[in-house]
């Protein structure tokens, strides 16, 4: 398939038609957008607009979801934009209705397959590769996370804790231990019914960064896909992770930039 083709078959089956990334949580239609509505834990967005949109239907469906998630009493909400999404001045106009945008990430696709056979991509001598699959285990990833990132990892804790007691098959999380203590962890969200898994997290605390962790990760999770018969990998990636992914094979298919809104601000 050709990268538009793909593109165009992530937007249909993980946005347009998006299924809640875990229990508790609802995925509606509300006019021309789509809709992610949790708790307070969970997140809570706009994951799709109408390709057709134009600036008064823009504006409009802004002005609809502030309202709505104001009446929830959400600290706040985000709508992920994506590079292709119209009307082509739609982040200027979430900036305009109070939104703030956080750094831009690139939407980068991979058939399993090719991670799954990277050479060498083996995790580094002394470090032990767990599988996360309780508390104890979340608590590991989340400190990882946690040192790796230099953020709280509260949200994490909860959304991987709550989908391993209520949905264990749609999630992969992995812990890697160096003498006991965490140095890295990773997700991978399963899609059901879709050609997609998402691959989350891949912190590495600074002291183990360089030594292949990130592409070990990356393949394991891949084989996993492979083995569960999905056909495509997909990561949002910051600055620093994508030209790493861009030579272990993904594809750029577009960037997205986080809009929130934040009530009050």
């Amino acid at each position: 398939m050709r990268p538009t083709e793909i593109r165009e078959l992530f937007d249909r089956e993980l946005r347009e038609h998006a299924r809640p990334d875990g229990p508790g949580v609802r995925v509606e239609r509300a006019g021309p957008v789509v809709r992610q509505v949790g708790g307070p834990h969970d997140w809570n967005g706009v994951v799709w607009s109408e390709p057709g949109l134009d600036a008064a239907g823009a504006d409009a469906a802004i002005a609809a979801q502030v309202a709505y998630w104001g009446g929830l009493g959400h600290e706040e909400f985000e709508w992920k934009l994506y590079s292709h999404d119209g009307p082509a001045d739609l982040g200027e106009r979430l900036r305009a209705a109070g939104f703030e945008a956080e750094p831009p990430e690139t939407l980068l696709v991979a058939p399993v397959g090719a991670p799954a056979a990277l050479p060498g991509a083996e995790v580094p001598e002394g470090v032990e590769l767990r599988p996360v699959t309780d508390a104890a285990g979340v608590d590991l990833m989340a400190l990882a996370h946690e040192r790796a990132f230099g953020t709280d990892a509260g949200r994490l804790r909860h959304q991987v804790l709550t989908r391993l007691e209520r949905a264990p098959d749609e999630v992969v999380a992995l812990v890697a231990l160096a003498g006991g203590e965490p140095v890295s962890s990773a997700r991978m969200e399963l899609y059901p019914g879709t050609g997609f898994c998402g691959l989350w997290g891949g912190g590495t605390v600074p002291g183990w960064r360089g030594r292949g962790l990130y592409r070990a990760l990356i393949a394991h999770r891949a084989r996993i896909a492979a083995e569960r018969g999905y056909r495509f990998l997909q990561v949002d990636a910051s600055a620093m992770s994508a030209p790493i992914l861009a030579r272990l094979g993904f594809t750029v298919l577009a960037t997205t930039t986080p809009y929130v809104y934040r009530p009050g601000r």
